[in-house]
């Protein structure tokens, strides 16, 4: 850690005292001190929980007022980035709206039902970028994977015939586009998929990724419906009628941006989380008490402007849930020489999640190391934790969170996340408390995450950790990237 002369940081100080005069009293405890580690130490303080909890309830009002979700091309998603711009421009900020069109899916249609021998209807959720079945639907009857109920290989139908059948598989193995690819392979006509949660009702949208790869009707059940479904196709044969349609859309929608008026343009520290959700809930946890923070963040870190010799560049994601398109447009937006000055990214992800992991994003991709500085990152992330007594775990940087198109581009990147659809194993409990066999947020995706699904503590733990980094980040990322 670089340490900046005790003189040094008594001029700053004064400097910031006689524009900022709530500085002043704090002179005495920065005089002498790592300025780094002093403003890390403010903002770690001021940026808690329940400030940020003030922003979180006014988003929720708005997402209430406007559809019930902030879906990036939705009323709710303006209005929520219209309530971010009237607090940033209040404080000083200059806001950008990075407009930009994506990849879409519009949904026509999403129904099922047992024509025989039980008649009823399912609750199906459409794949995005999937095949559309005829405009009259498509009957035929289903049939479960003989070997492996994951149909992830041909293997897995060994010794069974599916051909102008309905497959019916279950999560996990490999990506959903991978097991539409083998039931096809199969012959098989369309393919259902068990969503596999605690919670038997609850179900979740995947997508086809790459939106080329897609080649037969796919959508998932919830998990009580998939084992009926799969129960009455042991016992004899079953017929399904599935109507599943859309169709490839553009969108607009935007990023929003806001820089500090100080600090180095050419070494910018990027904090960043999503702010729209799904069409299918208010989004609470995923990510409105992420898009909170960074918004707390931003007030509190503008007050000691003077002090910052690095850019802190703040950012609200568009279109995550659709692809993790907003800041994937945003990483593409830059320059190569743009991109070397990109110090670092700092991910928030659901950070407020109910039955939650104190999860620290770990330096390492599914694939192997980040770019170089995201160990670090993650090092000095967990240090602060384990100066508060509190054990953390490591999550790899995968493909599920905006941290991607940073880790792609050669950015260094680390952060949090409080967990989204992974069960919670019984060791994690004696860590974090909780409730093992349970989901993470067991309200990931579903109506019911509102402002009542965040848990306060982790949202605060979460805020104040981010905060502390930001503060850190914005005076140094020497241990990062050699830069001051």
């Amino acid at each position: 850690m670089t340490r900046t002369p005790a003189k040094r940081i008594a001029a700053v100080i004064a400097a910031a005292a006689l524009v900022l005069p709530q500085l002043a009293t704090s002179t005495a405890q920065a005089t002498g001190a790592d300025t780094a580690d002093w403003l890390a130490s403010r903002m770690s303080e001021q940026v808690t929980g329940a400030n940020a909890a003030s922003h979180l309830r006014e988003l929720m009002k708005l997402t209430a007022a406007n559809g019930g979700h902030r879906d990036s091309a939705s009323p709710a998603y303006s209005a929520s980035a219209d309530y971010l711009t009237g607090k940033l421009q209040a404080a000083g900020y200059r806001v950008q709206r990075q407009e930009f069109t994506f990849r879409d899916y519009a949904i026509h249609s999403e129904r099922a039902e047992v024509v025989s021998p039980n008649p009823r209807s399912l609750r199906p959720l459409i794949a995005r970028f999937t095949v559309s079945t005829p405009a009259a639907g498509l009957t035929a009857a289903v049939a479960v994977p003989a070997v492996k109920d994951t149909g992830c290989t041909a293997a897995d139908y060994a010794g069974q015939d599916v051909r102008g059948k309905i497959v019916l598989v279950r999560v996990g193995d490999c990506f959903i586009t991978q097991k539409q690819l083998t039931a096809a392979s199969v012959g098989a006509v369309a393919m259902l998929m068990n969503a596999d949660s605690p919670n038997p009702d609850l179900n979740l949208r995947y997508r086809m990724v790459p939106p080329e790869d897609a080649k037969i009707p796919v959508a998932t059940l919830p998990r009580g419906e998939s084992e009926q479904l799969a129960a009455d196709a042991a016992g004899g044969p079953v017929t399904v009628r599935l109507d599943l349609r859309g169709a490839d859309t553009n969108t607009k929608t935007f990023n929003l941006l806001a820089d500090t008026p100080t600090g180095r343009a050419d070494n910018t520290v990027v904090m960043g989380a999503h702010l729209d959700s799904v069409d299918t809930t208010p989004g609470a946890n995923d990510n409105a008490a992420a898009s909170a923070t960074v918004l707390e963040t931003a007030l509190q870190l503008k007050r000691y402007a003077p002090l910052l010799r690095n850019k802190v560049r703040f950012a609200w994601w568009a279109a995550e849930e659709k692809g993790l398109s907003g800041s994937q447009y945003y990483v593409d937006q830059l320059t190569p020489e743009q991109r070397t000055q990109t110090a670092l990214y700092l991910n928030l992800e659901m950070i407020g999640s109910p039955n939650f992991a104190r999860q620290v994003y770990s330096g390492q991709t599914p694939e192997g190391p980040a770019p170089a500085g995201s160990t670090k990152i993650s090092q000095l992330v967990r240090g602060y934790f384990a100066e508060q007594k509190l054990p953390t775990v490591d999550l790899v940087l995968d493909g599920r969170s905006d941290h991607t198109a940073f880790v792609n581009a050669g950015i260094a990147a680390g952060g949090v996340n409080a967990g989204s659809d992974r069960v919670k194993p019984a060791e994690w409990v004696e860590l974090f408390g909780g409730v093992a066999g349970q989901m993470l947020d067991p309200c990931y995706h579903q109506r019911c995450d509102g402002y009542d699904n965040v848990n306060q503590t982790i949202f605060d733990q979460f805020s104040r950790s981010m905060a502390w980094a930001v503060g850190r980040f914005a005076v140094t990322t020497a241990d990062v990237n050699g830069r001051h």
